[in-house]
This record gives structure tokens, C-alpha cells and sequence, in this order.
């Protein structure tokens, strides 16, 4: 689809032509995309695009704009353009390895927080993030709680040097490590909280997905098994074994998945103490459980 940028054209008159187009290609939020795709290619804050409003384009702004542009056209995330996307007020770096962090995830930061918050504190913290990918849930866990220490756990290396990344970008670099290993096989523990976004989505699902995950997210991150099970079966007897004595493993769940999620904790010997957390949707979302003191 041909956008007609021209050099010469002032900042909000694309503005509002790329909003334009994108409603037209059926974008959920056209008006926030284009105004977050003309300010990156302008290098222009919110304040910015409204003070230089009038000014006309220059020829190097105009192409960027126009390769911005098409890309969103074909659907590919902004957060995936840009190559960053902000997950608890913090930014995240992403790479073609991570998924975008979504506001759905928060809701695990938050049920292992309130976890933590019951924790005897005897000794700073130790987290594990099973699966870190960008680093999203244990670098925002970091960020709340100073004291703490933890260990990001990913297959993929790119993922992890991209999570190295974000932690020396947000000054937790002394504080994470980050293990290339499936889900928790090379940790030892003990850890007063584990978490983990793992893959969740049944095989057969993903072709029906809506293309901005299908397309762009890695299909390593997405694919849970037949059932969509496979990653809990695994990492949870692993996170049992590591958990100390009234430590928590808190996972995210997809839609309707949290019920199997807590059969399988009490199958690993560890103790559901409260029902799972519901994500703005109302959707049970951070499903945890205790390892109760002999």
C-alpha cells in the first residue's frame, strides 16, 4: 500500500495521513501508532510533534517515515519496529528472540510481589525468571525490590544477551545473571520466589493467532505442546526442588489453563494458598503456589 509522503509535507499533515491508513488497514489504536511512528522517525517527543506541528518534513524523514510506515501496514507490532516497549514503567529492549512484553504479564510481578511481601527477611532475596526472554518480570521484580538478587534461565542466546542488555540499561546488572539452560535445569537454588511467562500455546492454535503474534513473536516463546502444557509439566517439578521452605513459584496462564496449572503444583508437592490472580480482563492470569516448611 503506497503511503505519499512527501518531502515538504508538514509533521502533523502525516501525522494524520498515516492515521488514516492505518485505520483503514484495520489497526486497533491507528491514531496512537502514527503518532508514536512520526515521532520516532522525527526523533520528536509528544511535546514536539505539537510545537514543530507546522514544520515540513525533511527528505531523510520522509523515507524513514515511509519504511516505518509500510512495516506497520504489514502488521508488524510498533513495539517490534521501534525495538523497545515499556512493561512496568520501565523500557525493555526487544530482539527478534523476545516477545513483546504485555500488560497481561504485570499481573505476575504483582502476585510475586505480594508474595514477597509475606517472606521472612532473613537474607535479601533470591529470584529465578524461567524463560526470561527480554528480562521483563525479573528486571521489574529487581526494580521493586532493591535487596534482591536473580537469575534470568533462557534457550535462546540472543534472548539473553538481549535481557544482559536491559539490566545494564536499568542499572541491575550487579544484581541479575542470566543462565542459558531449559527452563531451570542448570540452577541450584535455593530461591525465595520463581517465575515464569513459558510457552502456553497449544500447537494447533498458533496458525489461528492474530498475525502480529504469529508473524512476530518467536514461536519458541509461544508453543506450549498439543495441549499447551508441556512447559509447566517440565519447569514445575524443577521449581519445586529449588523453591526454600515458604518460597513461591508464581507462572502466567493462558485463558481457562489456570485449573491444570494448580494440579500439577499440588502434584509437585507444593501448596496452592490463594486462587490465581485476574489479570484487567478478569481472565486468572498469575497462578502461584507455596513450598510448605517440613
Amino acid at each position: 500500500m503506497a503511503t505519499g509522503f512527501d518531502p515538504g509535507q508538514s509533521i502533523e499533515s502525516a501525522r494524520r495521513a498515516l492515521s488514516a491508513l492505518l485505520q483503514s488497514a484495520g489497526v486497533e489504536e491507528p491514531s496512537l501508532d502514527a503518532r508514536l511512528l512520526v515521532g520516532a522517525a522525527l526523533g520528536l517527543d509528544l511535546t514536539g510533534l505539537i510545537t514543530e506541528a507546522a514544520r515540513p518534513l525533511t527528505p531523510e524523514e520522509t523515507a524513514r517515515l515511509e519504511g516505518y510506515a509500510q512495516r506497520r501496514l504489514a502488521h508488524e507490532p510498533v513495539a517490534r519496529i521501534l525495538g523497545i516497549r515499556e512493561f512496568w514503567g520501565l523500557p525493555f529492549r526487544l530482539s527478534e528472540a523476545t516477545l513483546v512484553p504485555r500488560p497481561d504479564t504485570e499481573t505476575v510481578v504483582e502476585r510475586a510481589l505480594e508474595h514477597f511481601r509475606e517472606l521472612g527477611r532473613s537474607h535479601p532475596p533470591v529470584i529465578a525468571d524461567i524463560g526470561t526472554g527480554s528480562g521483563a518480570i525479573l528486571l521489574a521484580l529487581l526494580h521493586e525490590i532493591p535487596e534482591a538478587f536473580g537469575v534470568g534461565t533462557d534457550l535462546s542466546l540472543t534472548a539473553l544477551h538481549t535481557a544482559r542488555v536491559n539490566a545494564a540499561a536499568l542499572g541491575l546488572a550487579h544484581r541479575a545473571s542470566f543462565v542459558a539452560c531449559s527452563y531451570a535445569a542448570a540452577l541450584r537454588g535455593p530461591f525465595d520466589l520463581i517465575v515464569s511467562n513459558p510457552p502456553y500455546i497449544p500447537a494447533g492454535e498458533i496458525p489461528k493467532l492474530g498475525i502480529e503474534v504469529r508473524e512476530y513473536d518467536p514461536h519458541l516463546a509461544l508453543d506450549g505442546g498439543n495441549d499447551g502444557y508441556d512447559a509447566y509439566r517440565a519447569l514445575i517439578p524443577q521449581a519445586a526442588g529449588l523453591l526454600t521452605p515458604g518460597g513461591a513459584l508464581i507462572v502466567e496462564a493462558g485463558q481457562g489453563q489456570a485449573p491444570m496449572i494448580e494440579t500439577l503444583m499440588a502434584a509437585a508437592a507444593l501448596s496452592i494458598d490463594r486462587p490465581p490472580k485476574a489479570d484487567l480482563a478478569g481472565i486468572p492470569r498469575a497462578v502461584s503456589a507455596r513450598k510448605m516448611p517440613p
